[in-house]
């Protein structure tokens, strides 16, 4: 686009010094411009144009949305009209192909108890009781069995040594 012609945002927020792009990580300019935009739903993302034209391009239009908000109907289409293409496609982005994070959804199911006393194994558990599986309530990645860790049935949480 032409200085006089180019599509401008009509958002009245400047970004607080040192703000940098949430998808390079580098400082974006103290104001809106032509490189620099904003989200238009929550107004606190900003990036380069760039970067928010390559995550179109990788996500395609189904997929496209903020990636700070998670706003997608605003956000798509404030960035086409300041001219980011974004294609329409009817399959997954690139990084979904084979479940290839299927396993990030997947809930810690073990305990991880020096010694567990389960008769049935660190892999089951009850729904409640002494052999109900309570997950670290700071990380998640690690459980213990109540009574594996000596934890009474009225204690709801428990914490890892790790944290």
């Amino acid at each position: 686009y032409c200085p006089e012609h180019r599509p401008e945002q009509d958002v009245q927020v400047t970004p607080e010094p040192g703000t940098e792009c949430l998808m390079c990580m580098e400082p974006v300019d103290d104001r809106t411009t032509f490189r620099t935009m904003v989200c238009p739903a929550c107004k606190r993302a900003w990036f380069h144009r760039d970067c928010i034209q390559g995550l179109a391009i990788r996500t395609g239009l189904l997929c496209f949305q903020c990636p700070l908000c998670r706003d997608s109907i605003h956000f798509a289409t404030e960035m086409f009209i300041m001219g980011i293409q974004i294609p329409f496609r009817l399959v997954d982005p690139t990084w979904e192909d084979n479940d290839a994070f299927a396993d990030l959804g997947e809930r810690h199911s073990w305990c991880n108890a020096r010694e567990c006393l389960y008769p049935g194994g660190r892999e089951e558990a009850e729904e409640d009781g002494p052999w109900q599986l309570l997950l670290c309530s700071s990380c998640a990645a690690e459980g213990t069995h109540r009574r594996c860790s000596g934890l009474r049935n009225s204690i709801d949480s428990w914490e890892c040594d790790s944290c």
